[in-house]
């Protein structure tokens, strides 16, 4: 519990146990049980003729994209299904029938909404129109649109500095509001545009922008289907990426082979039943041939291990290694050979966990190979050296050539719907000159050219009373982040938030001393304006932008898109009398678009490319061009191991997601594929380690984590036997964001240590 002067909010809401019931893992992924699911839970919150007409139109060509991951829609997606389990959760949870308004929150207090979990908060259903939380009030009320945008404008003209403004972007958001949105911090004059990349892949674009000149994977989705080796690593496509696995099902029955990298051992890829075809409701596919159970954040050790294997291979025989490409387009071969000369091979063995045989047999695999891909996700990024961790992986892929060609290549596997198109189109807090250049010529003003705060800087800024004003384009800002104490304290000492939400989540209830709450359209909603069916676009994970035209009916009367309600807002700001044409833009996207085209490289003619499979962004590794990088080549880097020094008392805790969560929404308290049912408070524990500890199954556990000198801890958590590495825990996000330290985060791209925070246990 905790509270601010005004308000007695909880901020992490009810800690009380639910009746848990333990099975067996579920070892198969997707399959009729997936199908069972997905149907179950479209039912439920949509009925059945709404769930089937929006389910068919999902992820097609003429259709609209999932609300929830980005992996691609492939060239000729299946007429039947094109979508996961977790897809067609997210799109119940968005189109769903229940809905709340004023009479709902007359009825229920701030105070005691708080009090309620995550998955309660969440089944309330859409917010249907705007709402505002007048200081010193607990309850919402309320208000016109119009009066939204006049408290909003007075607010922002209030401040000292248009820098005590910030503007945080979701991935949900489409490339024409989050173009929008972008354009309207700049023309404020601020560049203060945290994005919910920095709590996530910003590590993957600062170590490919290092290494390779793009901040983005180099792969398309086809590369993959015949690829002859897909190393996976850091991630759980079962549950978090479920479609991928259709992709490494096709690359398996091309003779590819599959490599599983992760402290846990995924159901997704050890079995996968393809729900598209009959076989798939009968057999599985295995999908990993070779699983290496890496220890939490030693991926380097065992990178270098393999690397030092396959130099000592190639010395022999000198065919291991691409020599020709490196010659041609690589820099920094002699000096990493030199670097992996000065490590002892039995330390890098001990710190990684791996036997030695499973070791060897990646190695014998990779070294005959070179149409090699590398997939990740935040097991790599969400580290101290989380840029290291994937500058490591693409020190292999330079090595065996395998950058550059068809079937090989980088594949940050990218979380919500449309994260990288927002950044693609402006959502950024640093300066790029080019853009600013552009935005003078096209829209006729001069942008700021002081970097502004990311996610980290932002809550500093929030906390240290810096900053008044926190517009949220989407998410739960709240849950999201790294330290949710400090997290909460900020956001309180804002005069105002605003959020920009389909459903009601707890940063709507840790508010600043007013509180704005302005519903929107979910992806799957017809977007009309003058009887005119509007399209959005977004950009998938591998760079390809599309269109997509939701389908059913809103909500509400009352609610808006999310750019008319920033080009409403923009356009009251400025009173009409601005160099861009605010209200014109969010009555016609088709402007927006030109203008798109314009300013942000790589994007033309988006009206007409992006109909259908739509069109890829230009990608400088496709080329094989890196000269933008010193010597006009690709770089080899140096990367030191990492150094957690436990204690004998010290664990090291990754967090990770349930099968019934999309990274905050929590759609229900079952992870089947862990075997853990109607939970969520659970600790993911070696059984020697609890032998070791003198605890028992399901006894009760507080976690602790000490960083300079303050001590967090998420209490109340029940332990669970698991294969993971001796010394490893797991446990869920977010109730463990709390242990995760603010100003704990990985060099250079300040992305939170959410994957390895040293902690502690005290049994209850």
């Amino acid at each position: 519990m905790a509270s601010d002067f005004r308000r007695n909010v909880s901020i992490r809401g009810n800690q009380d146990f639910s009746e848990i019931k333990l099975g067996n893992p579920v070892r198969v992924a997707a399959g009729a049980l997936g199908v069972k699911e997905a149907l179950r839970h479209g039912f439920k919150e949509m009925g059945v003729v709404r769930s089937m007409t929006a389910l068919l139109n999902m992820n097609q060509q003429d259709g609209f994209s999932c609300p929830s991951c980005a992996w691609p829609d492939p060239e000729k997606p299946s007429k039947l299904a094109e979508y996961c389990e977790n897809g067609a959760k997210a799109l119940a949870d968005e189109a769903t029938t229940s809905h709340i308004g004023a009479d709902f929150f007359k009825k229920h207090s701030v105070e005691e909404l708080s009090q309620l979990t995550a998955y309660e908060l969440n089944k309330f259903g859409r917010i249907i129109e705007p709402l505002v939380l007048k200081a010193g009030s607990v309850n919402y009320e309320p208000i016109s649109w119009q009066e939204a945008y006049n408290l909003i404008s007075e607010e922002l003209n209030a401040l000292n500095s248009p820098d005590e403004a910030i503007f945080y972007t979701s991935g949900r958001s489409s490339n024409e509001a989050a173009f929008l949105y972008g354009m309207f911090a700049r023309a404020l004059g601020t560049n203060n545009m945290p994005d919910c990349s920095n709590m996530c892949h910003e590590s993957s674009g600062v170590a490919l922008g290092e290494t390779l000149g793009i901040g983005k994977g180099s792969i398309k989705l086809e590369d993959l289907y015949e690829a002859e080796v897909v190393i996976v690593a850091g991630q759980n496509p079962g549950t978090n990426h479920p479609r991928m696995l259709s992709a490494l099902e096709k690359c398996k029955q091309n003779g590819g082979k599959v490599i599983s990298i992760n402290p846990l051992r995924e159901s997704g890829l050890v079995n996968f039943k393809n729900p598209q075809h009959l076989k798939g409701w009968i057999s599985g596919e295995d999908m990993a041939d070779l699983h290496l159970p890496v220890k939490i954040n030693q991926d380097i050790p065992l990178i270098k291990l393999m690397l030092i294997k396959l130099a000592t291979l190639d010395a022999i025989k000198n065919n291991i290694f691409d020599h020709e490409f490196l010659e041609t387009y690589v820099d920094g071969y002699q000096e990493l050979l030199n670097d992996l000369k000065t490590y002892d091979e039995k330390a890098l063995l001990a710190q990684c966990g791996v036997a030695l045989e499973t070791i060897n047999k990646a190695v014998n695999l990779l070294a005959k190979k070179s149409k090699i891909v590398v997939c990740w996700a935040m097991g790599l990024t969400q580290h101290k050296n989380g840029v290291e961790n994937i500058r490591e992986y693409v020190n292999l892929l330079l090595l065996k050539g395998a950058i550059g060609k068809p079937n090989a290549g980088t594949c940050p596997v990218r979380g919500h719907s449309n994260v990288q198109g927002d950044r693609s189109v402006g959502i950024m807090h640093f300066v790029n000159k080019e853009l600013n250049e552009r935005i003078e010529k096209h829209l006729g003003f001069v942008p700021p050219s002081k970097e502004g705060y990311d996610t980290v800087g932002a809550m500093e800024a929030m906390h240290e009373g810096k900053a008044k004003v926190f517009m949220c384009l989407g998410g739960n800002f709240l849950m999201a982040a790294s330290d949710t104490e400090y997290t909460a304290k900020a956001i309180q000492n804002c005069d105002l938030t605003v959020q920009v939400s389909t459903k009601l989540n707890r940063t709507h209830l840790v508010t600043g001393k007013t509180a704005l709450l302005l519903p929107t359209y979910g992806r799957s909603e017809k977007d009309m304006k003058d009887g005119k069916l509007r399209h959005i676009t977004i950009e998938n994970s591998m760079g390809q932008v599309r269109q997509s035209r939701g389908l059913l009916k809103p909500a509400s009367e009352t609610i808006k898109s999310e750019p008319d309600i920033i080009a409403e807002l923009a356009h009251t700001f400025f009173n009409g009398k601005h160099s861009i044409d605010w209200k014109g833009m969010g009555e016609n996207y088709e402007l927006i678009r030109e203008k798109i085209d314009q300013v942000v490289k790589g994007y033309a003619d988006t009206e007409k490319k992006s109909k259908g499979t739509g069109y890829y962004l230009p990608n400088n590794v496709r080329e094989l061009d890196f000269s933008e990088l010193p010597n006009g080549k690709a770089q080899l880097t140096i990367n030191q191991v990492p150094q957690h020094k436990l204690n004998t008392n010290e664990y090291m805790l990754m967090t990770m997601r349930s099968h019934d969560q999309f990274n905050t929404t929590i759609y229900g308290l079952d992870d089947r594929y862990r075997g853990v049912y109607n939970e969520r408070r659970v600790l993911f524990m070696n059984p020697q380690d609890m032998e070791s500890a003198g605890l028992k199954k399901l006894d009760v556990v507080n976690i602790t984590s000490t960083y300079d000198g303050i001590e967090r801890t998420a209490n109340k958590f029940k332990v669970i036997p698991y294969a993971i590495p001796k010394g490893d825990l797991a446990a869920y996000f977010p109730e463990t964001n709390v242990l995760v330290p603010y100003n704990h985060f990985s060099d250079r791209s300040k992305t939170p240590i959410s994957k390895s925070i040293k902690v502690t246990l005290k049994k209850v």
